[in-house]
């Protein structure tokens, strides 16, 4: 009797591999692998296809955010019908922004397809919602519109959108705490200056001044997060006299 070897094609099990555990994700079958492989694809790879354009997921986080932005627009517009448009850009703001979108992303453990050259570690936290969003624009191309607003409505909607909590949540402290300087006539400064110490990485100071006083400071990796950080101090050190201004 002749016994033949079965030979297994590496590529091929980590595709079938990759086709479930995406399915399972989904709720629904993928049909072209590709699309959802690019955006999985982070650019430390420095992938390019024949025509030499890159081959990462930067270009359908674009198209995911442009498509999460319209679904979630129209959740809130049919969801509270009393809202003025500034109402629900500010809703819209909140639930689509990049720190909810990291959330949901580490949530739903999208990293763990991410394909790069980069340790996780290293990789920065807005990546998880980077991804979420091209994994969006991932399902559009494959399957179209309708197969997006249910995997956002299964996914990002049910599980995330409470319209009483979002309410109360607050999008940008530095923007809250300016909004306030502004209403109430006081000077406001954030001024800012690199304060990496001894660590390799780049980090940020910021020192925020009301009326010439220093009253917070916050350190990060980015100016951005470092006010974000400095603001949030005030706000809370401040709540009795800035909440619900």
């Amino acid at each position: 009797m002749n016994f033949f070897r079965r030979i297994v094609n590496p590529q091929a099990k980590e595709d079938e591999n990759f086709y479930y555990e995406l399915k399972e994700l989904l709720n629904f079958k993928p049909i072209k692998l590709t699309h959802y492989k690019k955006a999985f694809t982070h650019r430390s790879l420095k992938l390019v296809d024949s025509k030499g354009n890159p081959i990462n997921y930067e270009r359908l986080e674009f198209l995911g955010d442009a498509i999460l932005g319209s679904v979630i627009a129209s959740y809130l517009y049919k969801k509270a019908p009393s809202g003025d448009e500034g109402y629900l850009t500010q809703m819209r703001s909140k639930v689509v922004s990049r720190e909810h979108l990291n959330t949901l992303g580490k949530d739903l453990d999208l990293i763990r397809f991410v394909k790069s050259n980069v340790g996780n570690n290293q990789i920065s936290d807005n990546i998880h919602g980077n991804i979420l969003e091209a994994l969006i624009g991932a399902i559009y191309l494959d399957r179209g519109y309708n197969y997006c607003h249910q995997f956002i409505y299964d996914q990002v909607i049910i599980p995330y959108v409470d319209i009483e909590r979002l309410e109360g949540k607050i999008s940008s402290y530095k923007g809250y705490i300016i909004e306030w300087c502004q209403k109430n006539k006081k000077k406001y400064s954030f001024d800012s200056y690199e304060d990496t110490g001894n660590q390799s990485k780049r980090h940020f100071s910021v020192r925020v001044r009301i009326d010439g006083i220093a009253v917070a400071k916050g350190r990060a990796t980015s100016k951005k997060k470092a006010e974000e950080i400095a603001s949030k101090r005030i706000y809370y050190s401040m709540q009795d006299r800035i909440k619900g201004f």
